[in-house]
């Protein structure tokens, strides 16, 4: 039996008009110390999307999730929060914001496979 490891994740939403609090979960990070892994994904769903707010710029929304996950990725395009540690790369990405695409708040678990417990969660929480 594989042992369990403490995970941390938080559901990436868009919110569409800030100031109606509506959203739509498009994602799911999730961070485990043990395992070294910081990883995220995301779908967008334009048809929801557009419902919520005709104005709202799709690519422009792609473009900060990807900016998650350069970030996640601690690759040289996420700027200088992606040269962090990866802990505190977890923190940047769900610390408390009013904007467009925000996080919900963090919560644990214990998994065996980080990566498997992310499509896991993806799949309940997204999809």
């Amino acid at each position: 039996m594989q042992e369990k490891h403490l995970f941390e994740y938080a559901i990436i939403r868009i919110v569409p008009r800030v100031e109606r609090e509506e959203f739509i979960n498009a994602g799911v990070v999730l961070y485990c110390a043990k395992q070294k892994f910081l990883q995220m994904m995301f779908t967008l769903n334009e048809a929801r999307i557009t419902a919520f707010s005709e104005t709202i710029s799709i690519p422009e929304i792609h473009e900060y999730l990807c900016a998650f996950q350069h970030i996640c990725n601690g690759s040289t395009s996420g700027g200088a929060i992606a040269k962090l540690p990866i802990a505190e790369r977890f923190r940047w990405l769900t610390a408390t914001r009013s904007t467009v695409v925000q996080t919900s708040k963090v919560h644990p678990g214990f998994c065996e496979d980080a990566g498997e417990m992310l499509q896991k969660l993806f799949n309940q929480l997204v999809l």
